[in-house]
């Protein structure tokens, strides 16, 4: 029988989760797209189980594809599959820590993975001291929280940041003040890892007086070759926050490379598209491998549960 795979996903015919599916399917795989947000969690005598329609979910492996709006709640579903003992290319932790920007900075900056100086404001008369410390105007202002650029501005005056800072602390935001990088004013580098291999990169430009490069608000794609240290730096980002399947974006500064965050569910259709390679198919390749690897680890467990049997056994006689 074949392997069976779940993506997690709200969006079937999304590009990325297509492209996944069609790989993984070429791969063996006996795949199947559910909506996390359609999925229940049962926990009885038993343990915990995940129903889907009423009949029980149970796979060999797992590729959440959770958008930010439903992160509480598909990480609650990611967590139900851990405990179930299957594959999960991110699991549950790598999730949380990756969509909490002021978390994944803190947990790379202790490993020596570079960033741009960032600072948390509390509040609002913390505000001109955080931007001093990121270097001061102008700088960028984003929330801990989002995604493809959403709450993320630059702003120009020290005004217009205390305006932005005030406003996400009316909102209930936890406010970032971060270090302005004017070499890479409107571009980055985006970097795919699979399975602690960087596979494809790809520099996105912003279009007009867009600051932010993300291929969603209309930034160009185009092929780039990586340095031995941004391939180091991707690696060591995706190490630290222990994902499989990792987009690291990262600022070209005079200093090196500055990783900027880290996507727990990086977009497939850009990057294909501008270095012509298959992420999906090495996704694909990855699942494989790691099934290997559990069936192996099956099978160690296994002889130690019989010689543990064989064992009492022997004592009882």
């Amino acid at each position: 029988m074949d392997p069976r795979l779940v993506i997690l996903s709200r969006g079937p015919r999304l590009y990325s989760t297509r492209r996944l599916a069609e790989e993984a399917e070429k791969a063996g795989w006996a795949v199947r797209i559910l909506d996390p947000l359609k999925l229940t969690v049962v926990v009885d005598e038993r343990g915990g189980r995940i129903f889907y329609r009423g009949w029980p979910v149970e796979c060999e492996a797992v590729i959440p594809r959770i958008g930010y709006s439903i992160t509480r709640r598909g990480v609650a579903i990611v967590r139900q599959f851990e405990q179930m003992g299957v594959i999960i290319l991110n699991r549950s932790s790598s999730i949380l820590q990756s969509r909490d920007k002021l978390l994944a900075s803190q947990l790379m900056a202790d490993a020596g993975v570079p960033v741009p100086i960032t600072a948390h404001v509390a509040a609002i008369e913390d505000t001109e001291s955080a931007i001093t410390r990121a270097g001061g105007i102008p700088c960028v202002v984003k929330a801990t929280e989002g995604t493809q650029g959403s709450g993320v501005f630059l702003a120009h005056t020290h005004q217009q940041a205390r305006q932005l800072v005030n406003q996400m602390l009316e909102r209930g935001m936890r406010p970032l003040v971060q270090q302005y990088i004017q070499e890479s004013h409107g571009k980055d580098i985006r970097v795919l890892v699979v399975g602690g291999r960087v596979v494809a990169a790809m520099r996105r430009r912003a279009v007009g007086n867009e600051f932010r490069s993300n291929f969603h608000l209309g930034g160009k794609v185009e092929r780039v070759h990586l340095s031995e240290e941004q391939v180091r730096v991707a690696l060591s980002a995706a190490n630290v926050l222990e994902m499989d399947i990792a987009g690291v974006d990262m600022l070209e500064s005079r200093d090196g490379p500055l990783v900027l965050e880290v996507n727990s569910s990086p977009g497939l259709e850009g990057i294909e598209g501008a270095s012509g390679v298959s992420i999906a198919g090495a996704v694909a390749r990855h699942l494989n491998a790691s099934l290997e690897n559990y069936r192996a680890q099956q099978e160690i467990e296994a002889e130690i549960a019989q010689l543990d049997d064989l064992d009492v056994q022997y004592l009882t006689e």
